[in-house]
């Protein structure tokens, strides 16, 4: 149970103490309030029902026909009541969803929680998309329903306990092996060792529904994530004519989602067997355990429906528990799985390697004694000294898999499997991936990211974008085209992602393969606009072919012995 609270309780407090939340925890006062209010109707309710029957037993047509319109009088409030608090429900769930929501992404861009968790997916970690969206979604709203509930149930129950407390006067007498038992107000203690049985029956048969909601929840999500990926590589899909393996792993991964389905259907079918007709019988149970006091002349008629309708309210009280094990179970599932989420992203940058990350003063990117490896423990890179000051290009080279995109991630700190010595120049610095990333938004947001366009100025991006040969998009009107839809090549976006060395102006920039859809005499021109506006910056060039346009180069090859050219900056043994 403890293992099951504490997650919902880590996460609640998220919700709860976020900036804001004061507001957030007034609203719940307030619902909950608004919940012991419909309690005190409720309570009316069961004094009516003795009002209103004791008249029809009576023939009183003056009294039957003033309960009625107190009746109605007490419906129009509950309405108001139960209206009321669920709008103020919905706020309450959206702030908490925001806030949570918040605290979530934080925790998956920090460290660059959200790169390092890739090495964890084969390890039970999917979906992070799933879990921020859809999981703190779920978990609000089970989170206020459920909690709201429980609370308002709890006061509720004391109340309709003393009512039938107060009704059940009678004891209940038989002969058990020739011995008189007499039970005095057996209905009070015949409501909770009824409920006591029944939760336990539902909670042995519905505990497997919790596996098997998390389970449902990854394989869903596993399945709209193979349908995202087609919709951003269709043309990659196109060109290879992909559409009947892509089939086969729709099919695949739906295959998941019915097969897990059809296991919950199943174990809510079996909990159903014993939950419906528990529905079903609880509205009648009381009036047959006080038809005895009833029959015996000890109860009237409108007393029997009394004390039916308190022991009614006292049992579905205390059957909440069964009534909402179904969405207990999902919250449970969802609160562990976004609780450990977060912890997951807490520990996700905290690698096992030593690499001692530094701040060059002199503004130099440097590398010492650096010995890379993959996370099963096989060897990568092995580098003892590198250096790139201010204003030099170094070209790093070498065979496909030899570490050089291992590298740029180790500079990034994104690579944390290894040992060695990393320092960065203190100034700004740019880091251009192998694949060109175009995040959602215009041509603007994508030319100035990660800034934004409104620090950059409009007539600072067309110049950019001009500088490196994008001339049909350098023109006002076409900044604020989604860049989605500006039909940019492979070519384009790769000037599109240099134009941003223009933008921003770095001290030290870090290219991996800027170029490999370019021409040599584009790339010579581009490079050339690049290095005119930024004589001063040191570039590490990683590329199978030497960058042209930048100016001198110095060449670090990863296959040879030493560096092709002197002065000798680097010593490499091979991995």
């Amino acid at each position: 149970m403890l293992t099951s609270l504490a997650p919902i309780w880590r996460l609640t407090v998220q919700c709860a103490w976020r900036p804001g939340g004061r507001f957030g925890i007034a609203l719940f006062a307030t619902i909950f309030a608004l919940g012991l209010a419909g309690v005190h109707v409720t309570v009316r309710l069961i004094r009516w029902a003795n009002d209103f029957y004791t008249a029809l037993q009576k023939l009183d047509v003056p009294a039957a026909t003033q309960q009625i319109g107190v009746f109605f009088v007490l419906v129009a409030v509950s309405a108001a009541l139960n209206l009321s608090a669920a709008w103020l429900r919905k706020l309450l769930q959206i702030r908490w969803r925001q806030g949570l929501t918040d605290v979530v992404l934080d925790a998956w861009l920090s460290d660059k929680a959200y790169w390092h968790l890739r090495d964890r997916q084969e390890n039970g970690l999917d979906n992070p998309d799933q879990r921020i969206a859809d999981d703190c979604r779920i978990f609000v709203y089970r989170l206020t329903t459920e909690a709201l509930e429980l609370m308002t149930n709890l006061v509720a129950l004391v109340s309709y306990v003393a009512i039938l407390w107060s009704l059940s006067t009678f004891p209940l007498a038989f002969t058990l092996f020739g011995t008189e038992v007499s039970i005095a107000r057996y209905m009070v203690w015949a409501a909770p060792l009824y409920v006591a049985i029944s939760s336990g029956v539902t909670h042995w048969l519905g505990k497997p529904l919790i596996p098997l909601n998390v389970e449902q929840q990854k394989t869903e999500a596993d399945f709209r994530f193979a349908l995202a990926r087609l919709r951003e590589n269709g043309e990659a899909v196109a060109f290879a004519r992909g559409e009947p393996a892509e089939r086969r792993l729709f099919d695949l991964r739906f295959a998941a989602v019915a097969d897990n389905w059809h296991r919950l259907m199943n174990r809510e079918l079996v909990l159903g067997l014993f939950t419906r007709p528990y529905m079903q019988t609880v509205l009648r149970i009381p009036l047959f355990l006080a038809l005895p006091a009833f029959l015996a002349g000890r109860l009237t008629f409108g007393g029997l429906m009394q004390i039916a309708s308190a022991f009614q309210n006292v049992v579905t009280t205390l059957s909440w528990f069964i009534f909402s094990y179904r969405d207990l179970a999902e919250l449970v599932a969802t609160a562990r799985r976004l609780d450990g989420f977060l912890a997951d992203c807490g520990t996700a940058a905290r690698g096992e390697g030593g690499i001692v990350r530094t701040s060059d003063a002199s503004g130099r990117m440097a590398v010492r004694d650096l010995s890379l490896r993959a996370p099963d423990g096989r060897a990568i890179l092995t580098m003892e000294d590198l250096a790139v000051s201010s204003g030099e290009v170094v070209w790093l080279s070498g065979a496909s898999g030899r570490g050089k995109t291992t590298l740029a991630r180790t500079l990034a700190a994104l690579w944390m499997h290894g040992e060695g010595h990393v320092a960065l120049p203190a100034g700004p610095g740019l880091f251009l991936a192998q694949q060109s990333y175009l995040p959602l938004g215009s041509l603007a947001d994508a030319v100035t990211y990660p800034s934004h366009r409104d620090d950059i100025g409009d007539e600072a991006i067309l110049a950019a974008l001009a500088a490196v040969g994008l001339d049909r998009l350098a023109a006002p009107d076409r900044l604020d085209v989604a860049v989605a839809l500006s039909g940019l090549s492979g070519g384009e976006k790769q000037r599109l992602m240099l134009a941003r060395l223009v933008i921003h102006r770095p001290a030290w920039a870090v290219l991996d393969e800027p170029t490999s859809a370019l021409d040599r005499e584009a790339e010579a021109a581009v490079f050339a606009a690049v290095r005119a506006v930024l004589p001063a910056t040191a570039f590490l060039v990683i590329a199978h072919r030497p960058p042209q346009g930048l100016g001198p180069v110095r060449r670090v090859d990863l296959d040879a012995a030493k560096p092709v050219q002197p002065p000798a900056a680097l010593r490499i043994s091979a991995a």
